[in-house]
């Protein structure tokens, strides 16, 4: 670090989290409630925090940070309650209707459900304005690109109030030219508006994921400019010595100007940064295998990280948008603290996905909220302190987190209160428990191989259940958890990616010889971005991959190389990487058959210096940091048992407390179930282990 302080901030759907490490190693954990109406306004709250705690003012912690970095879900609720900008698509003429017909089908799960709906397009049909030109697979033009088209479309725009368009045209990517001068007309006829062009944006091979993740950036950028506005301008008035960076589905930072170019980037932004924490807080034990789930009031993230290297979603559909270019994949479903519990028509209890969210929250919160939520369940079972979250500083109201319940759970289903809210717990937990397998099971892997990291300021109540359910024997809760996302932004290096369409036979040297210069023309873009950003060439870091199949395949599948030259030399090792990784994913593999390359991509990072690793000294030993007892419910008879709590801030390296007990931290509360005991690491995580001996599951 070059400064006092580096800020992180992960703006939540209920929770704002600000994580501030300083130069000794130290970090501090603050939460603020999420202000949807104006993001801007949880940071400004999260800030006065941070000023109250250090006895400074914001203008100083700010000024004195030599980054502050931002994860938002601006982008992403933008796109699920389609509240994006008026977008408009220039596309090849007889192409207008590509968004909707898709591929052909439903996406995957739907295929054959006739009664799935279609999926609500970002850009209505008038608004898609066909032109007249064409450029054939070889890159040649067939029909030359008709600028009177361009023009009415443009006229079209602006009667219609358009703020952003998009230009998509058939195998652009060989042959951009016609893009950028349609492009140029735009920019001409309408100077205010916002331009993405697909071959710039995703410049590989397939229409439909181009022309979808054109659409998808185009219909985000306005909301993110104006975001992206708001917040550099808010923390340059405090002294902000350097640009506010911006966390990116990718797994890596960008300066908002880049937000603002690429915001399809910005749709997984929060969760993104996840896997980084998860491998950072279990570095000390040697861990790599990694699921790390994050429980906030809304929603619930899953990551899988293997031997060290996080699961890269491409060409996807996300919100039933086909989005092709690199996101950390992140499986995320309706469950949180703010989760509602409800009776569907067969008279059973269900959890979500509707969420209270921060406003009007949960029953408990006394904000107005009368529905049932799993905070509500968790602080009737005795998890939760009643004297109040965060320190005290969001109290909680017993009563009507009981009488949400009852009135709505417990009395229709004839029921106690305890019976209702163990049962909205395990029924949210089960929720989870699916979603943990889909990213494990289905795809291959034995979550028995693998730690469970918590993140999130309401895993911690739910995570020995879920680690119990999945048969995961170990589990790494840090301090931290609550705010876990925002810490792995501050120890995450700037990351983009560029990418190239090379349709090519890997059986000649011209093919070689191809690739190999487009890979040193994509690098030498992202080499320059940085060094204009600051960093110096010791600190810029590249990494390869292609996109490759057997010759007559349909589809691809990514493979990463090393950072070598390409050529008759090294093309064996190439050969030899895609053969191993198609057996790892289909099972088999043909080594006798040709290789093509479809597409390729370099990943530039932009290394940043991170902070001290956190470290806990002596303290207190577990007994003495008993700080009294409640009757906690942990099975479906909903019956009560005595239960120590622990306040966790003044224990010390090496307490060890066993379950059943319940651990007190500022920002979350950890619930040991019985069989499971928790360590105190010198590195400030938990390790939570299985009591095998004890006939734990």
């Amino acid at each position: 670090m070059k400064s006092d302080y580096r800020l992180g901030i992960d703006a939540g759907g209920t929770f704002t989290d600000f994580v501030l490490a300083d130069k000794t190693g130290q970090v501090r954990l603050f939460k603020a409630l999420s202000t949807p109406q104006d993001p801007t306004l949880a940071i400004r709250n999260g800030l006065q925090l941070i000023s109250e705690e250090l006895g400074v003012s914001a203008e100083t912690v700010v000024s004195n940070c030599d980054l502050c970095i931002n994860g938002t879900t601006v982008g992403l609720n933008a796109l699920i309650t389609h509240k994006g900008a008026k977008t408009g698509l220039i596309c090849t003429a007889g192409h207008e209707d590509s968004l909707e017909i898709r591929l052909g089908h439903k996406e995957d799960g739907y295929r054959y459900d006739p009664e799935y709906p279609p999926a609500t397009m970002l850009v209505p049909r008038y608004l898609r304005r066909g032109i007249r030109e064409r450029i054939l697979s070889d890159g040649s033009i067939r029909q030359p690109l008709n600028e009177a088209d361009v023009r009415a479309a443009c006229e079209v725009f602006k009667a219609e109030g358009v703020e952003t368009v998009a230009i998509s045209f058939v195998w652009s990517v060989l042959h951009p030219d016609h893009e950028a001068r349609a492009g140029a007309i735009v920019r001409e006829m309408m100077p205010g508006v916002i331009l993405t062009l697909g071959s710039e944006l995703y410049p590989q091979v397939r229409e439909y994921t181009r022309t979808s993740t054109a659409v998808v950036n185009a219909y985000l950028a306005p909301i993110m400019k104006r975001y992206v506005a708001a917040v550099d301008s808010y923390f340059r008035s405090l002294g902000a010595k350097q640009p506010v960076r911006y966390y990116q589905s990718n797994g890596g930072l960008a300066i908002g100007q880049a937000m603002t170019d690429r915001s399809v980037y910005a749709i997984n932004s929060g969760p993104a940064s996840a896997p980084a924490a998860g491998q950072y807080v279990c570095e000390p034990f040697g861990y790599k295998n990694v699921i790390t789930v994050d429980m906030g009031g809304t929603s619930f993230d899953i990551t899988l990280t293997k031997d060290g290297s996080t699961n890269i979603n491409k060409n996807i559909d996300f919100l039933r948008y086909r989005i092709g270019v690199p996101m950390i994949q992140v499986e995320t479903l309706g469950a949180g603290g703010g989760s509602i519990g409800w009776i569907d028509e067969m008279g059973l209890m269900q959890m979500g996905p509707q969420s209270a969210g921060s406003d009007p929250g949960p029953a408990c919160y006394g904000q107005g909220g009368k529905l049932p939520t799993v905070s509500d369940a968790n602080l009737v079972m005795g998890y939760l302190n009643p004297d109040g979250l965060v320190g005290g500083r969001l109290p909680l109201a017993y009563q009507k987190a009981h009488d949400a319940i009852k009135a709505n759970l417990a009395d229709p289903l004839n029921m106690s209160v305890e019976r209702a809210a163990y049962g909205m717990f395990t029924i949210v937990n089960a929720n989870m428990v699916n979603g943990i397998r889909r990213v494990t099971v289905e795809r291959g892997y034995d979550p028995r191989d693998f730690v469970l990291v918590g993140a999130g300021g309401a895993t911690a109540a739910h995570i020995t259940a879920l680690a119990d359910a999945i048969g995961i024997d170990t589990i790494v809760l840090p301090k931290l958890a609550s705010g876990l996302c925002a810490f792995g932004q501050i120890i995450s290096d700037v990351k983009y990616n560029y990418m190239a369409t090379a349709p090519l036979r890997l059986d000649n040297d011209a093919a070689f010889a191809r690739i190999d210069t487009l890979f040193t023309q994509i690098e030498a873009q992202g080499v320059a971005h940085l060094k204009s950003d600051g960093f110096k060439a010791k600190d810029i870091i590249t990494k390869r991959s292609l996109d490759m199949r057997y010759v007559g395949q349909v589809h691809e599948c990514t493979v990463e190389i090393g950072n070598f030259k390409v050529d008759a030399k090294s093309i064996s090792k190439i050969k030899d990487a895609f053969h191993k990784r198609h057996k790892e994913l289909y099972t088999y593999a043909e080594p006798q058959s040709v290789v093509e390359v479809v597409n390729i991509e370099s990943t530039v990072y932009g290394v940043v210096d991170k902070p001290e690793r956190m470290s806990i000294g002596k303290g207190t030993t577990a007994q003495k940091a008993v700080k009294g007892h409640r009757d906690a419910v942990f099975s479906a008879d909903g019956k009560r048992v005595r239960t120590p709590i622990y306040d966790g801030t003044p224990l010390g390296v090496g307490a060890s407390i066993k379950g059943p007990a319940v651990i007190e931290e500022v920002t979350t509360t950890i619930v040991l179930e019985p069989g499971w005991t928790a360590r105190l690491d010198a590195s400030g995580s938990y390790l939570i282990t299985r009591d095998r001996k004890k006939g734990a599951t």
